[in-house]
């Protein structure tokens, strides 16, 4: 009788579709007698978001989701039914009168329900403006009221106000699911989870197993994320209390779009919307190098992206199973070098790393520092301490137990932790002591022995040195053993007959252009690849050090807006790099000529200078590959030779818009005219420095005229100068005369020259760090003004270039400096 009853209810409820109101004009509410078929939308009262039937990518499939409503491109940030997609356009949304919101197919079938539980009285769907899509109570505008909402089931999408973490009340867990592809939008097999076990943090899950930690919260942010900390864009909560345990990031300006995307390749996303140029930029990514793999040394290892080999054991623990970490596999972890002992235990500190895994940890809001060393020395398990809180000087306890998995190392954590190891383990020798009479002998025995081994090897490397010193002339090839070198980077190796084949035995109709390292050639692989064959010039300065440093460090710089590096081959004394073929030459082609100029209007102009800031920033800030200068300060990799001939341009496959690819090196090099003053004229460089040659670029991009070789007929100021001029004088527009720039795009034209002034400031402390730049260059707001900018007044530089004639363009190097160092 239930099941005819049942069948009856279903029956009206099909048939009184028939009667509902189609949804035909823009609304932000949705009631019982309202439906929304494929076509209509609900609007959010701000016009931020809307709900609707779309079909992602090149799916033909259609899907109910919520999207941005005024941006140029299509951007679901949450979909309702993506394990049932509807194959056509017949699908009906709706909310019954007991509260549900369904989605129906052409026979009438409920293919996906918002499962409300609570029976509601008078029910309304409504799309709030922060992209919420709530089913609530006719009039209750309690958000804890609700009787469902979407920011409760996010996908792989977390727009600001949403949270990842659980209700510890309800159970209920709010988590994100990646995409299967760009196409599909079912669950992929990437998860982000915020772990309730130990102290909680912030997972990712490829299928069941762990692939990327965030950390614990340390009071300022997730020790494994140092990345994510106070910016000008979002403000980010870890609330961790009775009710509930999450993390949420919110925006500064309202006004601004912003996402966190997981994709299907578990990267995780920061994406910022950038109306001038209609495009979503990648702010922050979470994993971007080896280190990052959850526990890739084992237990009680230690990882390190700027060692060979990353791993490392923790001091005080030795290789479990040697022979693998031989072979690079660090997977069976380390163990402790003297058994421990409870009773003589101590406690080494470490810092500047990502704290352990804490599902087998405890902690004490209320505890300090000495009572959280005392109680982990009272318990026989305990492994490590540390501060809860690393704020106002540190508070509460956490507590490890058992193996420390998943330790990696990282400059800008302030958090210590201190490990139990046995007190007899020495803070720099790793011998421990020996005390009896025949260990004694033994140690004699073994010292006589390691000091003849070690004046041995001293004289060797005495003779060695002279020898070096006797072939200082001598090639690279002779210097270095080409079979350990290629084990000792990681990239792909290209063979001598390979690449001669692919350039036409280095032709010199396939030659691009000769740079102080050597000639390069264009190629194409028998796969149909083009490449750009950097061959080292048998002359060159470039030695073992430059060599590696060049190819270790930009192999692990992957962005779209910097040149890849393909490979390399070391053969038959020869030493070439292999790198992606840009087929429009390089930015000084086209805009120093009268001719290519004209290929450049003001938008595409416009998107190399944002492109080009992107790339910087990448190097800055996102690379997570850092360098120590030689003043020992830590600094991101930069770029230190940022010109015009240093960017190369490729065409966009559909757009066809110059996408520019700064070419990076980290050696001290620079080129007069792009070089800051404090570089120039005390070898201080920094990242102020590279904002310094951005700023140039920016003018002469704009102005379509080369800093070096400017002149005027009314003053003797270099570009700098007249640029600084003119916007003193209120006339910046007139820098942008000879690009004949449209009226549509005065105001862009007016905010790159205002931020290129500020960044060629005098004094590095006032230029804006690139995020900034980028923030500046995307946005509309009210810009500082510049102060007196630096090498405005040039006269030996400028009379120098102006007796020469105008018609003949520098060389390709511009003058380029390097190693600004006494030899």
């Amino acid at each position: 009788m239930r099941v005819l009853m049942d069948y009856i209810s279903f029956l009206r409820f099909y048939f009184s579709l028939l009667l509902f109101v189609r949804v035909t004009t823009p609304i932000d509410t949705m009631n019982t007698t309202q439906s929304i078929r494929d076509g209509d939308t609900i609007v959010s009262a701000s016009g931020t978001y809307e709900l609707g039937f779309f079909s992602p990518g090149k799916s033909k499939n259609r899907y109910l989701g919520v999207w941005y409503g005024k941006i140029s491109v299509l951007t679901a940030v949450w979909v309702a039914n993506r394990e049932a997609p509807l194959n056509d356009s017949s699908g009906v949304a709706r909310i019954t009168n007991q509260g549900l919101l369904v989605l129906l197919n052409r026979s009438g079938s409920i293919i996906w329900s918002s499962n409300t539980l609570t029976l509601a009285k008078n029910p309304v769907v409504q799309l709030l403006d922060s992209g919420n899509l709530v089913v609530k109570e006719k009039g209750d505008d309690n958000l804890e009221n609700s009787l469902w909402q979407s920011f409760e089931h996010p996908g792989n999408t977390l727009i600001p106000g949403m949270k990842i973490g659980r209700n510890r009340i309800t159970g209920m867990e709010w988590y994100v699911t990646s995409w299967k592809s760009a196409d599909d939008p079912s669950r992929g097999n990437i998860t982000g989870i915020l772990v309730p076990d130990g102290y909680p943090e912030l997972i990712l899950l490829e299928d069941s197993k762990v692939k990327h930690r965030a950390g614990p919260w340390n009071g300022l942010q997730f020790s494994g994320v140092p990345q994510v900390k106070p910016n000008p864009v979002y403000t980010f909560e870890f609330v961790f209390n009775d009710k509930e345990i999450f993390y949420r990031e919110q925006l500064k300006n309202s006004s601004t779009h912003w996402r966190i995307v997981l994709t299907q390749d578990g990267d995780v996303l920061h994406l910022l919307w950038i109306e001038q140029t209609q495009s979503w930029f990648l702010y922050e990514t979470a994993n971007t190098d080896n280190c990052e793999s959850y526990a890739l040394c084992g237990a009680n290892g230690i990882c390190s992206i700027n060692n060979s080999p990353v791993c490392s054991c923790l001091h005080g623990f030795v290789p479990e199973v040697p022979s693998e970490w031989d072979k690079t596999d660090w997977s069976s972890g380390c163990v402790r070098k003297i058994a421990p002992n409870c009773f003589r235990d101590e406690f080494r500190k470490i810092s500047g790393v990502k704290m352990p895994e804490t599902r087998k940890s405890w902690f004490n809001r209320s505890m300090n520092l000495e009572e959280c060393k005392n109680t982990c020395l009272k318990n026989c398990s305990c492994t490590a301490y540390t501060n809860l809180d690393i704020r106002d000087g540190g508070s509460g306890c956490l507590l490890w137990f058992n193996d420390l998995i998943d330790i990696r190392t990282f400059f800008q954590n302030e958090q210590d932790i201190f490990i139990r190891m046995d007190a007899s383990e020495p803070d720099k020798d790793d011998s421990p002591k020996v005390d009896t009479k025949s260990k004694v002998k033994k140690r004699i025995v073994v010292s006589t022995v390691l000091s003849t081994g070690i004046l041995f090897i001293g004289l060797c490397l005495v003779l060695y040195v002279w020898k070096k010193k006797q072939q200082k002339n001598s090639n690279f090839q002779r210097r270095s053993n080409n079979k350990d070198l290629k084990e000792e980077l990681e990239l792909p190796f290209f063979n001598m007959d390979e690449l001669a084949c692919a350039t036409n035995n280095f032709s010199v109709s396939n030659k691009l252009g000769e740079g102080g390292f050597g000639p390069v050639y264009k190629g194409t692989l028998t796969d149909g690849r083009e490449i750009a064959v950097k061959r080292l010039s048998k002359n060159s300065r470039q030695g073992l050090d430059e060599f590696k440093n060049e190819v270790k460090h930009i192999v692990k710089l992957q962005h779209r807006n910097l040149v890849r590096l393909l490979g390399c081959c070391i053969e038959r004394d020869e030493t070439m790099l292999v790198y992606e073929f840009l087929p429009n030459k390089s930015l000084d082609f086209f805009i120093f000529d009268e001719t290519q100029s004209l290929l450049l209007d003001w938008p595409k102009r416009y998107n190399i200078i944002n492109g080009i800031a992107r790339g910087l920033l990448y190097l800055h800030q996102d690379s997570r590959l850092r360098i120590i200068h030689r003043d020992l300060t830590r600094l991101r990799i930069i770029h230190r030779d940022l010109k015009t001939s240093n960017i190369l341009l490729a065409w966009l496959e559909v757009l066809e818009k110059m996408k520019p690819k700064p070419i990076y090196t980290n050696k001290v090099a620079g080129t007069y005219g792009y070089i800051s003053p404090e570089y120039a004229n005390h070898g201080l460089y920094s990242l102020k420095s590279d904002v310094f040659s951005f700023g140039v670029l920016v003018l002469e991009i704009v102005s379509g005229n080369r800093y070096r070789g400017f002149c005027h007929p009314d003053h003797r100021l270099n570009l700098v100068g007249h640029a600084w001029m003119l916007f003193k004088q209120g006339r910046p527009l007139e820098l942008a005369a000879k690009s004949k720039v449209k009226t549509p795009y005065l105001s862009e034209v007016l905010r790159s020259i205002h931020v290129g002034l500020l960044c060629v400031q005098e004094n590095p402390e006032n230029r804006p760090n690139m995020s900034y730049v980028v923030l500046m260059l995307g946005n509309e707001d009210e810009l500082p003004q510049p102060k007196q900018p630096g090498f405005f007044t040039e006269r030996d530089l400028v009379e120098a270039s102006c007796s020469s004639s105008q018609s003949k363009p520098p060389s390709a190097n511009e003058c380029s400096i390097s190693v600004l160092e006494a030899r």
